[in-house]
């Protein structure tokens, strides 16, 4: 699939409310539920790697969603740019259901089958807010694995989509579905700990690179296509004891590492602990009005926001950074510390992560228990399950998931802003009502990206 194969309309923003409508009218896609009522939902997996299953890498681990996603569905096609994983993939999946799915580089003939219900999004974060768009517009429900976007007009763009086709989409952030976090919801909800003031988040710092030579992409996987909307950079790969995949590369899971394609920790961890700070803090419809970047190292030069190395991983490595909200409460990200997220109010502090929750709330618990009932009012008054089903209790419902794309958009804007003012290393003013950067152009520039040529946003 080549450039030219690719084209389609230009997503402008200044236009996209009467392109969105006009797309609408012309989509015939279903108005409510799964193909047939009574089957099992089919699922087309679009990116297959580690995130979705790490046997489809060559490896071994148990890491990915798709094994979850196999106990209330079927995968009937998957799509990948690395034809490598495209066929490990189909191998598992034809181990999985006894049926051979449907292979294919081209997402859009995914989008196109009426057959398929759900497109389960895996790809680099690069590629998550254009084929998330476009699959809602071909009427499927989608779970997109987190941060839903590399950009704050990406956010805009999938909340207005979503909103006015009404697709069920859930964020893979699945700390909204892990009961400490849910208990941690409805103890703030309750006012155990007082008026909330701040929330530390500790996201853990990223990796720095040897000097990554250029190198030729390898054979099955499509350099040009993996990197579809974001600018074209030549392929560099240096193999050594590295991670998942051994390597040191611009590719397959260090993505993360390069402002190219992610926000580095702020958008992965970041988009994990942050949500779950801005759901506790209750500014899932608002954000912050400043970010202070009070320390932050980078591995490479950055001037005017960009990196001057293109040879070596560039997101920030060490930092701590502050959102200021209108009514002074705070939430400060940081690189060191217990990674997870710590409360503090007026009352009281109380600490979670993924092993545990701890604060006198807590030990309180023992002779004031919740109310019958918080802990479904803070899961949105649906029953506590894992995070796929209650997507896929949502779609079957239609009604809003737990980690829905609107809260999410929110939360994300503020590790997006943290990371444009990470780069610029400089205060960021932020308007949370119009969602634009005040009295700083050259911020306001880095909010946005233009499309590559050939990898525009398809509208119609």
């Amino acid at each position: 699939m080549q450039n030219k194969t690719l084209h389609r309309r230009r997503f402008l923003q200044s236009s996209y409310s009467a392109a969105l409508g006009a797309a609408i009218l012309q989509r015939t896609g279903r108005a409510a539920g799964f193909s047939q009522a009574n089957d099992r939902p089919r699922v087309a997996a679009i990116g297959t790697g580690s995130r979705w299953c790490q046997k489809a890498t060559g490896a071994n681990g148990p890491y990915g969603s798709a094994p979850d996603f196999r106990k209330y569905s079927d995968y009937v096609s998957v799509c990948d740019a690395d034809s490598n994983r495209m066929q490990l993939a189909a191998g598992l999946v034809k181990e999985w259901t006894g049926q051979e799915p449907k292979a294919t580089s081209d997402y859009r003939a995914i989008l196109d089958d009426p057959k398929i219900d759900i497109v389960h999004i895996s790809t680099p974060d690069h590629w998550h807010a254009k084929i998330l768009i476009e699959a809602m517009l071909a009427g499927k429900d989608v779970y997109c694995e987190k941060p839903m976007t590399l950009t704050v007009p990406e956010g805009r763009a999938i909340c207005e989509v979503c909103k006015k086709t009404g697709r069920i989409v859930q964020i893979g952030t699945q700390q909204r579905s892990s009961g400490q976090f849910v208990q941690a919801i409805a103890l703030l909800q309750q006012g155990r700990i007082g008026k909330i003031q701040k929330a530390t988040c500790h996201i853990g710092g990223a990796p720095t690179s040897p000097e990554i030579p250029l190198a030729q992409p390898p054979k099955g996987l499509d350099w040009n296509l993996w990197q579809g909307p974001v600018a074209e950079a030549p392929f560099r790969f240096l193999p050594g004891d590295n991670g998942e995949t051994k390597s040191w590369s611009r590719c397959h899971y260090e993505f993360r590492w390069w402002y190219e394609y992610s926000g580095g920790k702020l958008t992965d961890w970041g988009a994990h602990h942050v949500d779950i700070a801005t759901w506790g803090m209750g500014k899932t419809d608002t954000g912050p009005v400043e970010i202070l970047p009070e320390m932050v190292k980078h591995p490479v030069e950055f001037r005017d926001g960009f990196p001057t190395d293109p040879s070596r991983y560039n997101t920030a490595t060490e930092f701590l950074l502050r959102a200021k909200f209108a009514d002074g409460a705070e939430i400060e990200i940081r690189h060191d510390g217990d990674n997870g997220i710590l409360f503090e109010g007026t009352e009281g502090r109380l600490f979670v992560n993924r092993g545990r929750i701890a604060g006198k709330a807590v030990d309180d618990l023992k002779d004031n228990p919740l109310p019958s009932g918080a802990l479904e009012a803070a899961y949105k008054n649906r029953p506590l399950v894992d995070h796929f089903r209650n997507f896929f209790e949502a779609a079957r419902d239609r009604v809003e998931p737990i980690s829905d794309v609107h809260s999410h958009h929110r939360a994300l804007s503020t590790c997006h802003l943290a990371g444009i003012a990470a780069r610029l290393n400089r205060k960021i003013t932020w308007n949370p009502q119009t969602e634009s950067i005040l009295g700083d152009p050259q911020a306001e520039s880095l909010l946005t990206r233009q499309a590559r040529r050939g990898f525009e946003t398809q509208m119609g």
